[in-house]
């Protein structure tokens, strides 16, 4: 992973924004799941310690979920899947998830406000004032259609 200066400046002033320290670790997590958007812990584990080897696990899970916690980060959770981390937030955008490879690619959101969804509330429920709606697409990806020679989408025309 090579270092952006730019972006280390960018994530350091929103981290004092929310009143965080500034350190290393949090900075390599977040170049990290910048540049690795859809990974779980793991993977951005792995991707942090080239920028900071003595990096640990504990130390990674610690800083997804402050940062997470924070909205600088957003966790999502793929059926079968561990959950996903990425940069991208407040925008409320959805997943498309490939079920043949797990590619994760996003998808913004039809209406282009939130919440994209508008809920029919049967009789018996309790109606609540709803600001998101996490729509999670699933299907198969072009690749996989390919490989698999499968017929392409209609929706793709």
């Amino acid at each position: 992973m090579t270092d952006h200066p730019e972006s280390h400046e960018a994530w350091a002033a929103a981290l004092r924004a929310h009143g965080r320290r500034v350190t290393k670790q949090r900075l390599a997590v977040l170049a990290a799941v910048e540049h690795h958007p859809h990974s779980p812990a793991e993977n951005i584990l792995a991707a942090a310690r080239e920028e900071l080897p003595e990096l640990t696990a504990q130390s990674v899970y610690v800083v997804l979920g402050d940062l997470t916690d924070l909205q600088m980060l957003r966790r999502f959770e793929p059926p079968h899947s561990p959950a996903l981390y990425e940069t991208r937030v407040g925008d409320n955008h959805h997943h498309a998830i490939c079920i043949s490879c797990g590619r994760v690619e996003d998808v913004d959101c039809a209406v282009g406000h939130a919440p994209c969804l508008t809920p029919h509330w049967s009789e018996n429920s309790h109606p609540m004032t709803i600001q998101i709606a996490d729509v999670m697409y699933q299907g198969i990806c072009g690749e996989c259609q390919r490989a698999q020679k499968l017929p392409a989408n209609v929706n793709d025309k």
